[in-house]
């Protein structure tokens, strides 16, 4: 059996970043392909080149992206390439590319957003073949009734578990670690509920900033471009309910619960924080004020740090404080789940004071779990101090998109987004946005380099 994957968008950073590299492991690890399964790739874009312009174009990024795979390994996924020239909002440009492909195609929409829409509807003038998957990439729509109306098209393409809404971060090591802390140790799901937990942080700090990204970021910004997707994903993870199995329906299902539940934040104005950095130095690195940056429009207010508390409605959670935020051109790169215990109700050290509580967390790139615990000195035997039991976790032979392509290769699902979380997760969100834009939250500053807005 073959499986072709059609990449509209086959010419964009995020196919020779990412695509292209993910694939190449997949060969690394698997031969040419997955599960027995060999693995094409037929590329569309507007460019009028041959199959060997692109696999020229190709060998150049995966030389780039992909230095950690074998050069031998790279040269024949580069002869399983092929090129097809296309506008991907036209039907008939779709059949022929679909015409091409060798036994099961999975459509992959490497696009922007904007682009999604007209790309599905044209696809439903298309007679597509038994199996075929479709892969959308985030973030999926802009809003929930833009969500809603792409799931509408979908759901006449192909069935629900034929639909891979990616979100790359549900791949990573340690989101997939909290998977096996959770559900396959004792120890921790007892008190994973508010009884014990007095709050948690869900933190994605960069040191970067625009890398030439302005052309999609400043028509997103932070809150569209993490916290919509990726932090909430994050979130319905740490709160969702044991699942029946750690596969696609079980893990969507309680997802989708935990979502239902969020609440948006009480109060905007204390609730959320939106900033954008001004000229600041980074690691040595001197960085310019976001907006005189090539392709920023300083009208739009697009903010590159986002934050928000919001509250799960629901038996676990009641009354414990999530707290999402994620920003640019930070002074420190922070990004962890933390998950913050009450403190013990009686404490038996006389003198010491009430020491802090005891904290978990999982530490993404580079990936690592510590629990931060009061132990008994090493001086005077009941005086208290702080240790850190610290695990570093050995990088997986798969990046998080060459897991992602080999659950669309395979048919899985377990690491998808379902119609339900989709929608959802724009629920969450919207009235933040309405805030924002009607002016209920001003738009704060912070130098580059710094850690960020300052808090009243």
């Amino acid at each position: 059996m073959r499986v072709t994957f059609i990449v509209l968008g086959g010419r964009g950073d995020l196919t020779g970043r990412l695509l292209l590299p993910g694939l190449a492991e997949l060969f690394a690890a698997d031969g040419d392909g997955v599960g027995g399964d060999e693995i094409d790739l037929l590329a569309v874009g507007r460019a009028g080149w041959s199959d060997e312009d692109y696999r020229g174009w190709a060998r150049e990024r995966l030389a780039e992206h992909a230095g950690h795979v074998p050069e031998e390994v790279r040269d024949r996924l580069v002869g399983r390439l092929a090129y097809q020239q296309g506008d991907v909002t036209e039907a008939a440009d779709l059949r022929r590319a679909l015409a091409r492909a060798a036994g099961r195609p999975v459509v992959y929409l490497a696009l922007p957003n904007t682009v999604f829409l007209p790309t599905l509807q044209a696809l439903t003038e298309v007679d597509l073949p038994e199996g075929t998957s479709i892969g959308v990439e985030k973030p999926f729509g802009r809003d929930q009734a833009d969500a809603r109306e792409l799931n509408t098209v979908l759901h006449r393409l192909v069935p629900e578990d034929r639909v891979f809404r990616t979100d790359h971060f549900l791949a990573k090591q340690t989101v997939l670690n909290l998977l096996g802390l959770r559900f396959a140790n004792r120890l921790f799901e007892p008190v994973w509920n508010a009884g014990h937990v007095d709050r948690v942080e869900i933190v994605f700090d960069e040191t970067l900033g625009l890398e030439g990204r302005a052309g999609y970021y400043d028509g997103a910004g932070a809150l569209r471009d993490m916290l919509q997707n990726h932090l909430l994903q994050q979130l319905a993870l740490v709160a969702m309910e044991p699942p029946l199995a750690v596969d696609g329906p079980s893990l969507s299902a309680r997802k989708a619960d935990v979502l239902r539940a969020v609440r948006p934040p009480a109060d905007m104005a204390r609730d959320t924080v939106r900033a954008r950095y001004t000229a600041g130095t980074v690691g040595g690195r001197h960085l310019p004020d976001y907006t005189s940056e090539d392709g920023v429009d300083p009208a739009r207010e697009t903010e590159t740090y986002a934050e928000y508390t919001v509250t799960i409605d629901n038996w676990r959670w009641a009354g414990v404080p999530f707290r999402l935020r994620s920003g640019k051109a930070l002074g420190e790169g922070r990004r962890e789940i933390a998950v913050w215990f009450k403190p013990v109700p009686h404490l038996a050290f006389d003198g010491v004071g009430q020491p802090e509580p005891d904290v978990l967390r999982l530490g993404l790139d580079p990936d690592h779990v510590t629990l931060e615990l009061n132990l008994n000195g090493a001086g005077e035997p009941f005086d208290l101090e702080r240790r850190d039991l610290d695990i570093d976790l050995p990088p997986n032979s798969l990046s998080a998109y060459g897991l992602l392509l080999r659950e669309m290769a395979t048919g899985a699902a377990a690491l998808s987004i379902s119609d339900v979380e989709a929608e959802e997760s724009w629920r969450v969100v919207e009235p933040i946005l309405a805030a924002w834009a009607a002016g209920a939250v001003p738009l704060q500053e912070y130098a580059a380099g710094s850690s960020g807005p300052t808090r009243d």
